[in-house]
């Protein structure tokens, strides 16, 4: 009998080498999972390998957390009053910063304390983007 691990402990190398059968199923259920979550979430890295490029060990005062972010451009209010111009100016519009950047903020922001070693997105549905991000105590 083939037993199928959690979709925690799956890994896009646990498909490369055959051990699972479908990835993609075992993604689809991650991501289930993480949009069940909050946006700022203290987690085990799921690319280990990508982790220890970073600089990460597993040992007390690393800390991986799982941040999402919200796809697309931002929201620009259309100008309702006055005279309209003929671009109004709310299409288009993109971040000064990319998403990253957004993500690794975001988790700076929760955990003052720690310092920022490198970040990877870690997944990625229609509206949402997830970052892993690496810190460590000071």
């Amino acid at each position: 009998m083939n037993s199928v691990p959690s979709a925690r402990s799956l890994t896009w190398k646990a498909f490369i080498n055959g051990k699972i059968t479908s990835y993609r199923e075992a993604y689809r259920k991650r991501l289930t999972e993480w949009r069940k979550q909050g946006t700022v979430v203290r987690v085990q890295p799921t690319r280990i390998e990508r982790a220890r490029a970073l600089g990460y060990k597993k040992k007390p005062g690393f800390v991986v957390v799982r941040v999402r972010v919200r796809k697309g451009h931002p929201f620009k209010v259309r100008p309702r009053a006055g005279r309209r111009p003929k671009r109004m100016g709310i299409r288009k519009i993109t971040y000064a910063i990319s998403d990253r950047l957004i993500a690794e903020n975001r988790a700076l922001k929760r955990y003052r304390n720690l310092r920022l070693m490198g970040s990877y997105l870690a997944g990625e549905d229609g509206q949402q983007k997830w970052f892993e991000v690496v810190m460590r105590e000071p």
